[in-house]
């Protein structure tokens, strides 16, 4: 009689889900000859304050930990468990970041690409291909790059990044906390909870904090410290005024 594997259930137990395989890795092996693949995911985009990280994460074939799947799927202790188990079951893994300042003066787009060649470059070995997480590929040449969608559901190496990042991300949020407990950055990772509104209402943002966002524009005390992202189509307006260039 055939038998298939049991699905695996979400952190709220109501829709399974399939556990994650290296059919992608498997794929980029055949199709383009990579023997080294990495896996990407980030953590922080949405977030108010804090940095955008991202992780890489080379995995091999292996059979990895039992419940590996997105970070956003578990409970925030089975997230830990798995990133500790991950940490020494992985080839090897490796975290860059971009702080809130370069997320202000590159925009996210800019910030998630320079945090993510930052992972890369931080590896022992350069990757011959990467997989990264979602349908826009936001890391581009000279990287070699197959984006998939929900790959951090259905790819071992993105699923692992996916975890490693999310969990450090938290533990650094959690450490910055400690400076600013009025945020309680620990429960929050600097996205917008409602203490965490409360606090920017009457305190003000932090330095930790992306204040060329809009949220800023909703704080009449504090609006004054907005930064006005000067993109490069600008920038050369302002240069050719500045020399007199007739547009």
């Amino acid at each position: 009689m055939r038998t298939t594997a049991p699905n695996r259930r979400n952190l709220a137990g109501a829709m399974p889900y399939e556990p994650p395989t290296h059919t992608v890795e498997r794929s980029l092996r055949a199709t383009t000859g990579a023997r080294i693949v990495a896996g990407i995911d980030e953590v922080g985009r949405g977030a108010w304050a804090g940095p955008v990280s991202v992780c890489a994460a080379i995995t091999g074939l292996r059979r990895p930990p039992d419940g590996l799947t997105d970070s956003k799927l578990l409970t925030p202790k089975r997230r830990v468990e798995l990133c500790e188990a991950l940490s020494t079951w992985v080839t090897s893994y490796a975290l860059g970041h971009s702080s809130p300042e370069e997320i202000d003066t590159l925009g996210m787009t800019a910030a998630l690409r320079l945090a993510a060649v930052r992972a890369l470059e931080a590896l022992p070995v350069r990757p011959d291909a990467v997989i990264l997480d979602g349908k826009h590929d936001y890391l581009g040449a000279p990287w070699r790059v197959r984006t998939v969608i929900k790959g951090d559901q259905s790819c071992v190496a993105v699923a692992a990044a996916s975890v490693i990042a999310k969990v450090r991300r938290d533990t650094m949020m959690a450490e910055i906390g400690l400076e600013y407990a009025d945020f309680d950055f620990a429960a929050n990772a600097g996205y917008p909870s409602p203490t965490h509104r409360t606090a920017l209402e009457e305190h003000g943002p932090t330095p930790y904090h992306r204040v060329s966002w809009s949220y800023m524009d909703a704080l009449p005390r504090w609006r004054h410290l907005k930064k006005v992202r000067v993109t490069p189509e600008a920038a050369a307006l302002e240069a050719g005024g500045q020399l007199g260039f007739d547009f």
